[in-house]
């Protein structure tokens, strides 16, 4: 498995599980008090590994550009937090990530990245199973789903916004970026927080077991567009639906229909064409 690809994937891993936690953080908190809470916990965790990392400051557009990308990566959140508390994680998470991948495929594609027609393929099966998953009914019904979709369109717009801002291809920084996303939207969630049922949590433990989530899936998808291409990292990072939809059949029991196994089966059928 190519580098790019591991990155991508371990991302979709860390964000997945990290979903499951802040959805269920958000059926007993406001979706604006959990992002209230948790980006100024990651803005210092990724201060920290930027100077303990002796990491060179970036230019100031694309600090600038951070934060753009940090105010999109909010709204993009709160949305999809809110609609994993009004519906089926599962549902709503692939159907998020329908969007989510669609939006940087398109972008690498139109930048001219060059792919081979097998990993085209590839790219091809996983988002045909991503949308059988996301049209497939679930038991749980389809509560949150346009806000879902929303948040989709919003996740792409950050993916294709953080790529630049941290100058993929270019060698330049990772957690400067990250902290400046971050800075932003804590500048914004906090005091919107604080007027809209105030900070104080409920279910910390929740909160806090979706942190690392966060701070490692921005992470490890900025490694997979440095050695990848944005298409490839997009798409591969936006199965974390896959790690959100397992962990609530584990936790929460909720089930899937032969049709989502259906589109589960063809995301796998087109993995080894992209990562190979």
């Amino acid at each position: 498995m190519n580098p790019s690809a591991l990155y991508a994937l371990l991302s979709a891993l860390v964000y997945g599980v990290g979903d499951f936690a802040a959805g269920l953080a958000s059926r007993h908190n406001p979706p604006i008090r959990v992002v209230a809470i948790t980006h100024p916990l990651g803005l210092l965790c990724y201060l920290v590994l930027a100077l303990l990392t002796r990491e060179t400051l970036p230019p100031a557009p694309q600090l600038w550009l951070a934060g753009l990308t940090g105010l999109v990566g909010m709204v993009a959140v709160v949305l999809f937090f809110r609609a994993l508390a009004l519906g089926p994680m599962g549902v709503v998470s692939v159907s998020s990530a329908a969007l989510g991948a669609t939006v940087p495929v398109l972008a690498g594609l139109l930048a001219g990245e060059s792919l081979t027609a097998g990993r085209l393929g590839g790219m091809a099966l996983i988002l045909a199973g991503i949308v059988i998953f996301s049209l497939a009914p679930s038991s749980g019904g389809r509560g949150g789903l346009p806000l879902a979709l929303l948040s989709g369109i919003g996740f792409g717009l950050f993916f294709v916004l953080l790529a630049h801002a941290s100058g993929k291809g270019s060698g330049g920084a990772v957690f400067w970026p990250l902290a400046f996303a971050r800075l932003a939207s804590s500048a914004v969630s906090l005091p919107l927080a604080a007027r809209r049922g105030g900070l104080k949590p409920s279910k910390v433990g929740l909160m806090l077991g979706s942190l690392p989530g966060d701070v490692l899936g921005n992470m490890f998808f900025i490694l997979a567009t440095r050695s990848g291409p944005l298409a490839v990292a997009g798409l591969l990072t936006n199965l974390y639906p896959v790690f959100t939809a397992l962990m609530a059949a584990l936790v929460l029991h909720e089930r899937l229909k032969r049709w989502q196994w259906l589109g589960v089966g063809v995301v796998l059928g087109g993995l080894p064409l992209v990562t190979g």
